[in-house]
Parts: C-alpha cells; sequence; structure tokens
C-alpha cells in the first residue's frame, strides 16, 4: 500500500488553488468540514454517545494502539493493550496541563529536555505543578542523549517529558531511545504527541509511553480546539493513588478522575465539543482510509522533497540533518530576505507558510508537510515560493520542483 502510493505521486498533478503549507491548523477536508456543520444534538443522548464511540475508535487507531468497536456501549475508548484514551476539550496544550497536572504532585522532580518553542511550553507547564530540571538547549539542535542517560543514572527522576515533534524547529526527538533509557532506569516517559500522532511513527506501547497527547488539527487533520490523550493503567492507578494520598494538585476542569469514570460509557465530564468531535470523528475515517503507515510516507516524502529542493538551492535549514522532521521544515532566510516575503508570498502568490517564533522572528520560515495535503499543492506551493524569492530580488537558477517529489 505505501509503495503504491508513494508511486502514485511521484507524478503531481497540475494545482491551480491557493497553497497552505501551514503546519497546524492544517486544512480541514471536506468530509470533516460537513460533519461539523451537522445540526446540533444534545451531548448526553444515545446519539452523542455514537459520535464519542466512533471518534475513540478513530483516536486508538491514529494513536497506533490496538483496534477497538466503533460502535456504543463496547468500551471503544480501550483495547487489549491497556491504553485508554480520552477526549479533551481544548487544545494540545490544554490536554498536555491535564496529564502533568493529574499525574504528579507538588514534589516530584521531572526532567525535561528542549530544543524549541514547544517543549519549552512543556517544562513551563510542569513548573505549574511539580519540581523540574530543564534541560534547556540549542533550538533545532539534537538532544544530548548521553546528558539525559547521566541525569536518569541518579535515580532522582519522576519522569521524562519531552516534545516529540518540535514545529518551532523543524526537529523530530529520537523518542525511541529516550523511551529505552526510561525503561531500564525505571522512569516514566510521557510524550507531546500533539504535532507527531498521525503524521510519523508514534509507539505508545513499545515505547512504554505512560501518556501521549495529540491535537486534532495537526497532523491528523481535524479541526481546532479539541485534543486527546492515550494513558497506560501505570498512568491511571498513580492518578487513582496521588488522589487517594491526598496530595494531589488542584485541577476542577481537567481533572482525571471524572474522565475516567465516563470514559466508558462514550461520555465526557463536562459539556463537550460537540461538533468539534464530530469533524474530528469524519477527519480521522480519513486516516484509517488511507492509513497510518501510507500518511506517515506521505509526509516524509514531501519533506524530503522541500529538504533537498532549499538545500540544492543554497538554502540552510535549522534543524540537525539526522533528525529533522517529517512534517515541517524549518528553512533560513537568504541574505536581505525577510517576512515581507512572506507578506508578499500570500498576497500576490496565494501561497501560505509560517514565520518563526521568538528570536527567530524574521530569520526563518517553516513550510508544513502534515495532515491530507496532496503531494501537487506541494509542488505548486514550492514553485510559487521560488518565484516569490526571484520576485524579492534574490537570484536562484531555473529548476524542475517536480522532480523532487
Amino acid at each position: 500500500m505505501v509503495l503504491k502510493n508513494l508511486q502514485a505521486v511521484q507524478q503531481p498533478m497540475a494545482y491551480e488553488d491557493d497553497c497552505f503549507l501551514v503546519p497546524g491548523p492544517v486544512r480541514m477536508g471536506q468530509p470533516c468540514l460537513d460533519a461539523m456543520g451537522t445540526a446540533v444534538m444534545t451531548a448526553r443522548g444515545q446519539e452523542f454517545r455514537d459520535v464519542m464511540a466512533k471518534l475513540n475508535s478513530g483516536l486508538r487507531s491514529a494513536f497506533n494502539l490496538s483496534p477497538s468497536p466503533s460502535v456504543r456501549k463496547s468500551n471503544s475508548w480501550e483495547g487489549d493493550d491497556g491504553y485508554k484514551v480520552i477526549v479533551v476539550s481544548g487544545s494540545g496544550t490544554a490536554a498536555m496541563e491535564m496529564v502533568i497536572a493529574n499525574r504528579f504532585r507538588s514534589n516530584d522532580l521531572v526532567l525535561v529536555p528542549t530544543n524549541g518553542k514547544f517543549g519549552e511550553r512543556v517544562a513551563e507547564i510542569c513548573k505549574r505543578f511539580c519540581n523540574v530540571k530543564h534541560m534547556k538547549g540549542e533550538w533545532g539542535r539534537a538532544f544530548d542523549l548521553g546528558e539525559i542517560e547521566r541525569h536518569l543514572e541518579r535515580k532522582c527522576y519522576e519522569a521524562v517529558l519531552i516534545c516529540h515533534n518540535e514545529t518551532s524547529t523543524g526537529i523530530t526527538q529520537d523518542a525511541e531511545a529516550i523511551a529505552e533509557m526510561c525503561s531500564r532506569h525505571e522512569t516514566s516517559f510521557i510524550l507531546d504527541g500533539i504535532t507527531s500522532v498521525g503524521g510519523m511513527p508514534v509507539h505508545p506501547q513499545q515505547w512504554n509511553a505512560e501518556a501521549v497527547v495529540v491535537g486534532a488539527q495537526k497532523c491528523t487533520a481535524g479541526p481546532s480546539g479539541i485534543a486527546a490523550v492515550a494513558v497506560n493503567q501505570h498512568y491511571v492507578e498513580r492518578v487513582q493513588t496521588i488522589r487517594e494520598q491526598g496530595d494531589s494538585n488542584p485541577t476542577y476542569y481537567f481533572d482525571m478522575i471524572p474522565a475516567l469514570k465516563k470514559g466508558s460509557d462514550d461520555q465526557t465530564p463536562w459539556t463537550p465539543a460537540i461538533n468539534l468531535a464530530m469533524g474530528w470523528g469524519a477527519a480521522l475515517e480519513t486516516l484509517q482510509n488511507e492509513t497510518n503507515e501510507a500518511r506517515w510516507a506521505r509526509c516524509e516524502h514531501m519533506a524530503n522533497g522541500v529538504r533537498n529542493l532549499f538545500t540544492d538551492l543554497g538554502f540552510e535549514l535549522l534543524a540537525d540533518r539526522l533528525g529533522r522532521s517529517a512534517s515541517v521544515t524549518a528553512i533560513m532566510y537568504p541574505e536581505g530576505i525577510d517576512d515581507g516575503w512572506r507578506t508578499k508570498l500570500k498576497e500576490e502568490f496565494n501561497t501560505q507558510v509560517i514565520g518563526a517564533q521568538d528570536h527567530l522572528k524574521g530569520k526563518m520560515f517553516r513550510v508544513g508537510s502534515m495532515g491530507e495535503t496532496p503531494v501537487e499543492e506541494m509542488v505548486e506551493g514550492c514553485v510559487r515560493m521560488l518565484e516569490c524569492f526571484r520576485a524579492c530580488g534574490h537570484d536562484l537558477p531555473p529548476v524542475d520542483v517536480a522532480t523532487y517529489f
């Protein structure tokens, strides 16, 4: 299936619409948009339980977990691997806060290595609820695995938390190696997979991840404002034990206990994001039809094309070569070009990418290769980017963009 799909995309068709190549929120497909346009329903009736069952089952597939039935009253949220999926009416950051606030006590010490904006956000969330050793690295540089190992040898950490795919810098962490270290040192492993689940290989059970978070609007091409977590039995037991001991962090909306109680009934504890849940369920069905493996391959195929094209033309990429992301590419501007190029690209070339954050603002742009983006859109988008650079006075040789894809 993957090879067939890759062969199919090597001959891109002409693309004439606007090119939306932002690394989230991504463009939603028509089934997702149609589902969100469905008439509102009660949150506590059988009809919405059907929506939740479909969503839960689709999430288990996206998380790369064992399958579950997509019908209500069939424990759609769990399979035979010990993981449960919990839908959160909030962004990926809300889901990450829920995971952290419920899992740790104020005196627990966690290790958070970072090399970009969103990893640093994980560290900041942790600081609200526990003690943190923030291993702050240079943006775009791969983690020093030896340093992580030395920290874990001290046997003082309750958990390691990482942002798996750092879209601010276009780098993906070696989750498998970090998970292996955590397992050897009997340290819990928690994954911010907000921009990796559905877009690249993620293996919660194989990595023995206690919790993995996903945001709908990224690789799964769902709507913004809804997210989900997958948690294993050890995570659940720790949350329950901490609560019973009476030293848990204060929570209300993000309290995991009511969510766990409602899950088996295809419910959420508070009013859910009803229409967003319907849209996400449809987007996940599209992902299931494509298959995880085919989507991973397509995203990687497009990212490879973007990387090779721009490096061949002399552009510098921010991220370390061996860790470059399959869902977003961070490209440094050549001398004399700044974010005025992005404005021109949008207004005159009908194409959108996104800029950089914090200290890299105006120095870099990022091209998303996630979600349902077709290869022909990426090809046309790259053609327009090069035309826009030329229009801004940057000398580029003629190049057959399509050959890179």
